[in-house]
Parts: structure tokens; C-alpha cells; sequence
């Protein structure tokens, strides 16, 4: 499981377009709730929403990163959520 959804999160670089982006993103995310990987699924709504905003380019690439960092973690609990979701927030407001 993880490492076919890090092989799709590696993938989300070079995908075309922002609705080809989004939808593979909202697959990882259900992909990652359903098997209860919290920081993974957090990040990739987090990304969903970004998305959404218009937000592009290295503020995207740092939560792809991140989304990475976060399936591969061994700590996919509601404590690993948070960290994750707070590594998001210092990303965004720098």
C-alpha cells in the first residue's frame, strides 16, 4: 500500500493539468483514509484545498514533498496527523 500510493505521490510532479493533479491527489487521499493513514490523507486535503485556491508551483512542490514524507512515515496516528498538519501550516505562512 505504501508503496504504490509513494509511487503515485512521486508521479503528482509531473502530472498535466490541475484536474488531472486533483483528481490523483483525491484518490491518494481516499486510498489513505480508508486504510487509516491520518497524516496522509490531512496533507492531501490540505494540497485539495490549496488546489482549489489557485495556489501553483513551489508552495505545491513542498506539500507534494511533504505528502512523500508523510506515506512513508512509520506513524500514522492521530499525533503524526497534527505534526503534519502543523508542517503544512508553517509552510503556507512561511
Amino acid at each position: 500500500m505504501k508503496a504504490e500510493l509513494h509511487r503515485r505521490a512521486t508521479m503528482l510532479e509531473v502530472r498535466p493539468g490541475v484536474a488531472s493533479l486533483a483528481a490523483e491527489i483525491d484518490m491518494i487521499r481516499r486510498v489513505a483514509a480508508q486504510n487509516g493513514m491520518l497524516p496522509v490523507a490531512s496533507v492531501a486535503q490540505i494540497l485539495e484545498s490549496a488546489l482549489a485556491r489557485g495556489e501553483q508551483g513551489p508552495l505545491i512542490t513542498g506539500w507534494i514533498a511533504l505528502l512523500r514524507e508523510a506515506i512513508g512515515s512509520e506513524r500514522q496516528d492521530q499525533f503524526a496527523r497534527e505534526s503534519y498538519v502543523a508542517a503544512c501550516s508553517v509552510r503556507l505562512t512561511g
